[in-house]
């Protein structure tokens, strides 16, 4: 895979490079603010970014907004954003436009290292990630007036593993029950939150949207 990453520790920069240059990667560049990275975006295109929400010179959203230049200027590359903390409005705007190939994790999930690399190649093979605190995070503040709140626990435990990227298949995995029960929570989701069938839009991408603005 070949990858770009913008972060202004230097620490936790140099860390990702070596990361995912022992991984087998390819690292094309490795920038401490987003300017540095649009400007080498015009040159080589990497099939992944990495980078960070805060950078300079404010440290307030210039990750975030660097992001969503490369998803609408390179819709083919992947974008996995970093965060040292949990903030759903972004999370939620990287996915409005388009939640292919986009994904938003907590910091903490780098030491994880096979969470953090199978993010990578999530968001590489098209998919949405979302950090699984950040869905922790959500479910607990839904309530029984939310649409969430009429889903059961099992529904919930789907949509949790649904926000995180994984297929029907890993789901049936991580969950230990079957595909077809899978499908079936999955179809009960979609009723529960009225995605019909006739929208143009992709219901897994709409659920897990609906998930982040409850």
């Amino acid at each position: 895979m070949r990858l770009m990453i913008a972060e202004d520790s230097t620490l936790l920069r140099e860390g990702l490079v070596r990361l995912l240059v022992e991984e087998g990667h390819e690292v094309l560049g490795a920038f401490g603010d987003a300017d540095a990275l649009l400007a080498e975006m015009v040159l080589g295109r990497p099939d992944v970014v990495v980078l960070d929400i805060r950078m300079p010179p404010t440290h307030t959203d210039e990750g975030l907004r660097a992001a969503l230049e490369i998803r609408e200027r390179w819709p083919a590359v992947g974008v996995l954003v970093l965060s040292q903390h949990i903030e759903c409005n972004y999370a939620a705007q990287l996915l409005a436009a388009n939640a292919e190939r986009v994904g938003y994790v907590l910091k903490d999930r780098v030491a994880q290292v096979e969470e953090f690399l199978g993010a990578l190649e999530r968001v590489k093979a098209g998919g949405a990630v979302i950090d699984p605190e950040v869905v922790r995070q959500l479910v607990i503040r839904s309530t029984h007036g939310d649409p969430l709140g009429r889903l059961t626990p099992r529904e919930r435990s789907v949509l949790e593993a649904l926000a995180q990227g994984h297929t029907n298949t890993a789901i049936a995995q991580k969950l230990h029950i079957s595909l077809s029960s899978v499908e079936k929570n999955l179809n009960a989701i979609f009723d529960k939150l009225e995605l019909l069938h006739t929208t143009g839009y992709s219901r897994r991408i709409l659920a897990v949207l609906r998930y982040l603005e409850s």
